[in-house]
C-alpha cells in the first residue's frame, strides 16, 4: 500500500531544497538559501524558515552535495554529519540515497560515502529512465550543471564522483547565480574593442541573468558581489566593474550586449560538453535534452543549439507532479529521491 507521504530532501552547500510527494505525486517544492559552509546551525536557520509542510512528520528521503563544504574536514565527515543531523532534525522515518547502493540507514551512511557523495545527479538521472529509455539529463543550477547521459532507461554516466564527472565532462562547474563571470572567459566585446577582464569577483552570473531577464526571483537567493541589491542599475554597475568602468560609460543596451556575450560564453562550455557526450555510440541521435534546474532556461537554450527536442522534467513526469512546475524544476534531485524513496516503500 501506498505510503500518505514522502518528503525528498537535496542538503546542500548553498541551498536546502525540499519536495513533497503525496500519492505518488509531487505536490509541492521549496528552496531556501542555506550557506551551509557557516557550519550546520546554517541548516538548522533554513530548516526552520520552510514551510509547514517540510517540517512536518513523514517519510523522508535525503540526497546531498553540501558533504565538500568547507567547513567539514572532508567528504566522509560531511556525509556523516549531514546523515546525523537528517535523523535528529527530520520527524519520521530517514533514508539517506547512495545511488548506486540504493537507500541506506543514516547510521550506515558514513560507511558508504563514496555512494553517498554528491549523488544528487544519480537519483534525477534514474527518474528520468523510469520515463524516457534515452536522453542527456542537463541539470543547471546556482553553481554547477549536471550532463548525465540516460541509456536504455538508466544513468549512463562514465564517472561517479565530482572528480570523475569532472574529468568525464558530466560535471560542469558553472551555474546561472554564483559563478564568478571571470571563470567563463578572459576577454569581453565593448565599445568597438575586445578588452581583458578584471580578474576580481565583481560580478556573478545572476547579475548576467537578471540584465536578460532570465533569472526568476526565487531562484536568485544569494548575495551579490558586493553585498547591495538586485536591481538592473545595481547589476549593470557590477558588470561595468568587470571591464574596468562605471556605470554611466555605457547604455542599457551597451550593458544588455555585454551580459549576452557572457551568457553566450556560458552555453559555450555546456556545449562542448555535451557535444562530447552526445557523440557517445550509445547515445542515439534521437535522444531529447531533459532540463531542470534553476537554469532550465540555459538547458533549453543548449538543447536548440544542439539540434534536439529540449524536454522539461515536469513535462516528462506528466501526471506524477501536481505542484507549480517552477519550483519543481529547481528542486529536481529532492523530487526525484522523494518519488524513487515513494515507489520504493509502496513495495
Amino acid at each position: 500500500m501506498p505510503i500518505e507521504k514522502v518528503i525528498g530532501w537535496d542538503l546542500g552547500g548553498v541551498h536546502v531544497k525540499a519536495a513533497l510527494v503525496e500519492g505518488g505525486r509531487v505536490s509541492a517544492a521549496v528552496q531556501a538559501s542555506c550557506p551551509l559552509w557557516r557550519g550546520l546551525p546554517a541548516l538548522d536557520e533554513a530548516f526552520a524558515g520552510l514551510p509547514g509542510w517540510a517540517r512536518g512528520e513523514a517519510h523522508h528521503a535525503v540526497t546531498m552535495t553540501g558533504e565538500l563544504t568547507d567547513c567539514f574536514a572532508d567528504r566522509a565527515a560531511g556525509v556523516a554529519a549531514l546523515a546525523g543531523w537528517a535523523a535528529t532534525r527530520l520527524a519520521g522515518p530517514v533514508r539517506v540515497y547512495a545511488g548506486r547502493s540504493g537507500f541506506v540507514a543514516p547510521e550506515a551512511a558514513a560507511g558508504l560515502s563514496a555512494d553517498v557523495a554528491s549523488a544528487n545527479w544519480h537519483a534525477t538521472a534514474s527518474l528520468v529512465g523510469r520515463h524516457r529509455g534515452d536522453g542527456l539529463l542537463v541539470d543547471v543550477g546556482s553553481t554547477t550543471a549536471d550532463l548525465i547521459p540516460v541509456v536504455a532507461g538508466r544513468p549512463a554516466a562514465r564517472g561517479y564522483s565530482d572528480a570523475e564527472r569532472l574529468e568525464t565532462g558530466e560535471l560542469v562547474y558553472t551555474g546561472v547565480v554564483r559563478t564568478p563571470l571571470i571563470a567563463l572567459c578572459d576577454h569581453a566585446p565593448f565599445a568597438g574593442r575586445r578588452t581583458r577582464l578584471m580578474t576580481e569577483t565583481f560580478a556573478h552570473a545572476a547579475d548576467v541573468y537578471r540584465i536578460t531577464g532570465d533569472l526568476g526571483a526565487d531562484a536568485d537567493q544569494q548575495t551579490t558581489g558586493d553585498g547591495r541589491g538586485k536591481s538592473l542599475p545595481e547589476s549593470e554597475t557590477r558588470l561595468a566593474r568587470i571591464v574596468g568602468r562605471d556605470r554611466g560609460e555605457g547604455s542599457v543596451a551597451a550593458w544588455r550586449a555585454l551580459a549576452d556575450h557572457f551568457a553566450e560564453a556560458q552555453v559555450r562550455l555546456l556545449h562542448d560538453a555535451a557535444a562530447a557526450l552526445l557523440s557517445r555510440p550509445d547515445m542515439p541521435p534521437s535522444a531529447p535534452v531533459v532540463v531542470c534546474g534553476a537554469g532550465a532556461f540555459l538547458g533549453r537554450r543548449l538543447a536548440a543549439r544542439l539540434g534536439r527536442e529540449a524536454v522539461d522534467l515536469t513535462d516528462l513526469l506528466g501526471a506524477r507532479v501536481a505542484g507549480e512546475h517552477d519550483p519543481i524544476s529547481t528542486c529536481g534531485p529532492a523530487a526525484a529521491v522523494g518519488l524513487i524513496a515513494e515507489e520504493a516503500c509502496s513495495r
